[in-house]
C-alpha cells in the first residue's frame, strides 16, 4: 500500500516538473525573443507573457514544498493564457477575422507571418503547445493534493 500511494506521488511529482520545466522554457524563450533577438511583442502576447510568468514561481514552489495541489494555483493562469494563444493562433492561422484583433496599427501585428515567427516556428503556436502541455501534465495529475 505505501508503495502505491508513493508511486502516485512519483507520477504527480514527474507532472508538475514537467510543467515546470515547460514554463521555465517558454518564459525564457519569450525573454530571449524580446530582450536578445529585439522583437517586440504584439498586444496578445503581453497577455500570454502576463499568464505564462508567473506560472514558473508558481510550479516551482508546488515542487519545492511537495505540494501536489499546486496545479490548483495554476490553472486559472493555464486556463487564461490557454484562451488568449488559441484565440492567437486563430488570428494567425486566418481562421479568426483581422478585425477582432486587438493589436493596434502603430504597435506590431498580431498575425503578421514573417515578425510572429521565431526559427521558422509560428510564436502563436509555440504558445498554444506550451500551454496546452501544460494544462495536459496539469490535468493528468493522480491522487490528491496534499
Amino acid at each position: 500500500m505505501m508503495q502505491d500511494n508513493r508511486a502516485v506521488t512519483s507520477a504527480a511529482e514527474i507532472l508538475l516538473l514537467a510543467a515546470f520545466l515547460t514554463a521555465l522554457a517558454a518564459t525564457l524563450g519569450a525573454l530571449f525573443i524580446g530582450e536578445v533577438l529585439g522583437q517586440m511583442p504584439c498586444t496578445l502576447c503581453w497577455y500570454q507573457r502576463i499568464a505564462m510568468f508567473p506560472l514558473v514561481p508558481v510550479l516551482a514552489i508546488g515542487l519545492w514544498r511537495g505540494d501536489a495541489g499546486a496545479w490548483f494555483y495554476a490553472l486559472p493562469l493555464v486556463s487564461a493564457g490557454l484562451a488568449i494563444a488559441l484565440w492567437h493562433s486563430g488570428l494567425y492561422a486566418g481562421l479568426i477575422p483581422e478585425t477582432a484583433s486587438p493589436c493596434t496599427r502603430d504597435g506590431p501585428s498580431c498575425s503578421n507571418r514573417a515578425q510572429m515567427t521565431i526559427i521558422g516556428l509560428p510564436i502563436p503556436y509555440l504558445s498554444l503547445g506550451a500551454f496546452a502541455g501544460i494544462a495536459l501534465c496539469l490535468g493528468l495529475r493522480k491522487g490528491k493534493p496534499t
